[in-house]
C-alpha cells in the first residue's frame, strides 16, 4: 500500500510537469503534507527509478521535461492485489469512522480506471465478503489521520485522553511509534513524554489530536517490542506468567479450533476435557475470557489468578442472590 502512496505523488508531480507548472519540493511537500526532505527525494527517484527526464530550472523555481512525451510506467497490479485492498477495506471499514473504507474505495476507482476491470467491483465485494465486529471501540475518522500522520511523518503528537475506569483527562505529548488493530479498536504504542515511558492508548479516547511540530528519531524497535508482543491479550508487560486453563468436553470441541497464542499448548485428557496453556503478562484480559465460558472452563493455575476468578464469581453471586 505504501508504493501506491508514493506512486500517486509521483503521478501529481508528473502532471504539474506537464502542464508546465513548474513544480518543486516545497509545492509537493505542501501538496501531500511531507517533509521537504521526502519530497526532493521522491523527486529524485522519479529521475533515477522511473528515467523522468527531469531538469531544474532555477529561474522558474520548478522542474520540466527535457523530453517532449515522457509518460510515467503504468503502475502493475494483478486481480489477487486488488482482491487484497478491496478485503482490507470490508475488514477495517467500520474501525476508523469509515475513513479507511472511503479512501481505499477511491484508491480502487483509480486503479480500475487505469487498468481497466479485472472481475472486481465494491458491489460484487460486498455481496461475497463481509466482515462483523463487536465490542470494539470505533476510532473517529479525523482522529485515526491524525495519528497516522504523526506516525509517518515521525513527529510529536498532542491529545487530550480520557481515562476509561475514572473517567478522568489528561494532556499527553507522545512520540508515536506503532498502530495496532486489536480486536477491532485502533491502539497507539507511542512514548509518552509526560511519563517518560512507553504507554498504549486507544484512539477511541482521543480528543483534540494534534500533529506538533517537533520531529523526533524512532526509538530501537527493541525498546517497544513488549508492548506488542509476548503474553496473552492487548496487555503487555516484561513478566509472563504461565497459565493453564481447563475445558469441559462439551467446550473443548470449540477450543480445540481456536488460536489464543501463538505458542499455546493443548493437552487431551481421556474424559474429553482440554488443557490451555498460554505465558500471560496480566490477569485482567484472561479472567473476563474466563468468566465468558462459565463453568465450562476452570483456571487450573496459576493460584492467583483462580483466587481473582473465584472473588469475582463471589460478587457475581451476591449480584443475582436477591433476584
Amino acid at each position: 500500500m505504501g508504493d501506491h502512496l508514493v506512486y500517486e505523488r509521483y503521478l501529481w508531480f508528473h502532471s504539474q510537469v506537464k502542464a508546465g507548472k513548474f513544480p518543486n519540493a516545497a509545492g509537493l511537500a505542501e501538496r501531500f503534507e511531507l517533509s521537504r526532505k521526502t519530497a526532493q527525494r521522491d523527486i529524485d527517484r522519479m529521475a533515477d527509478r522511473l528515467f523522468a527526464p527531469l531538469e531544474y530550472d532555477g529561474s522558474r523555481r520548478g522542474y520540466h521535461y527535457t523530453e517532449h512525451g515522457f509518460e510515467l510506467p503504468p503502475i502493475q497490479v494483478s486481480q489477487e492485489e486488488l482482491l487484497a485492498i478491496l478485503l482490507a477495506r470490508n475488514l477495517l471499514s467500520a474501525s476508523a469512522g469509515g475513513l479507511i473504507s472511503r479512501s481505499i474505495a477511491s484508491f480502487g476507482k483509480k486503479l480500475f480506471a487505469s487498468m481497466g476491470d479485472l472481475g472486481l467491483s465494491e458491489a460484487r465485494m460486498d455481496e461475497v465478503f463481509s466482515a462483523t465486529w463487536n465490542g470494539y471501540a470505533p476510532a473517529q475518522a479525523e482522529t485515526f489521520r491524525t495519528v497516522s500522520e504523526a506516525l509517518l511523518q515521525q513527529r510529536l503528537l498532542s491529545f487530550t485522553y480520557q481515562s476509561p475506569r475514572t473517567r478522568k483527562s489528561s494532556t499527553r505529548r507522545v512520540e508515536p511509534h506503532h498502530l495496532q488493530h486489536y480486536m477491532g479498536s485502533w491502539v497507539l504504542i507511542a512514548y509518552c513524554r509526560r511519563r517518560s515511558d512507553w504507554r498504549k492508548f486507544f484512539l477511541s479516547r482521543m480528543t483534540e489530536p494534534k500533529i506538533l511540530p517537533e520531529c523526533f528519531d524512532p526509538r530501537p524497535r527493541a525498546d517497544w517490542q513488549g508492548q506488542l508482543e509476548g503474553g496473552f491479550g492487548i496487555f503487555q508487560g516484561t513478566g509472563l506468567t504461565h497459565v493453564v486453563l481447563r475445558f469441559s468436553p462439551f467446550r473443548a470441541a470449540w477450543i480445540r479450533e481456536q488460536l489464543w497464542h501463538p505458542h499455546q499448548r493443548l493437552s487431551e485428557h481421556p474424559d474429553g476435557s482440554l488443557d490451555l496453556s498460554f505465558p500471560v503478562a496480566d490477569f485482567r484480559e484472561i479472567k473476563l475470557r474466563v468468566l465468558q465460558f462459565g463453568a465450562d472452563v476452570e483456571v487450573i493455575e496459576p493460584e492467583e489468578l483462580r483466587r481473582q476468578v473465584r472473588e469475582e464469581i463471589g460478587r457475581m453471586v451476591g449480584v443475582y442472590r436477591n433476584g
